[in-house]
């Protein structure tokens, strides 16, 4: 039977039994249904993993103790970082979802000209939060022990000029493809826009802050296919998509 994976942000050693938070003893009791005795994987992000079991079950509170470490890790030698303009409805939900299931470090949410969402103060931070739960659930069934970052609402401008390594924009008109690049020190950033894609003005400053324009084939793909899909290419091309020899 599969052993369910919980993210916990707490500090754990072995041979402890913690206590766990109000959101996370709800999620076993009414999701994963546990039953004293069970058993559960713990990580807290802080690398390795954690085989506990439950040993209380109660509406007071859950009990876990934890039996054995396991030093284990499957996070990419290419570290990933992600700048991804709003989009609305689930498109975003399902592009942090399955960026985290494809290895990426760090995700910020970008406001741009063209984002038909706009997020401010309390909208945003509620917003934010609730990427960052998906991206935890992503983690724990994807099986990493890192937890990748989801950060605050940014601007374009701001982000762009802070980023480092091989850093790329997603440009249907481009006419440079990946495969003639390769990355710095193991690090690229993307660049990808929302619904309506980049403004003539941000595409010149994304240049400007030492973005390469680069398109990903002939065919205009929608924001959340463009993600992936150059996702999944530097994991195949730099990273450990398919690669016996993967660090």
């Amino acid at each position: 039977m599969r052993v369910s994976r919980l993210y916990v942000a707490m500090p754990l050693a072995l041979h402890q039994t913690i206590e766990l938070d109000e959101d996370s003893a709800h999620y076993l009791r009414t999701v994963l249904r546990l039953k004293e005795a069970q058993t559960i994987t713990l990580f807290n992000g802080a690398g390795g993993e954690y085989q506990g079991e439950v040993v209380e079950m109660s509406r007071k509170r859950v009990l876990i103790e934890l039996l054995s470490f396991t030093d284990r890790s499957v996070e990419s030698g290419l570290r990933v970082v992600l700048g991804l303009g709003v989009s609305r409805g689930d498109r975003m939900d399902f592009s942090v979802q399955k960026s985290v299931e494809l290895g990426i470090a760090q995700i910020t949410p970008l406001q741009t000209e063209r984002c038909v969402v706009q997020l401010k103060a309390e909208k945003g931070q509620n917003k934010v939060r609730h990427w960052q739960k998906i991206a935890q659930h992503a983690t724990e069934q994807s099986g990493r022990t890192f937890r990748p970052k989801v950060e605050a609402v940014e601007n374009i401008e701001a982000w762009v000029k802070r980023q480092a390594g091989l850093k790329l924009f997603l440009d249907p008109f481009a006419t440079q493809t990946l495969n003639k690049l390769q990355p710095e020190d193991r690090h690229v950033t993307l660049l990808a826009g929302p619904e309506g894609g980049f403004s003539r003005q941000e595409r010149e400053m994304a240049k400007q802050a030492g973005f390469i324009p680069v398109q990903l084939g002939p065919r205009i793909l929608r924001t959340e296919t463009a993600t992936l899909s150059a996702l999944t290419a530097v994991q195949v091309l730099w990273g450990d998509l398919g690669r016996e020899d993967a660090e």
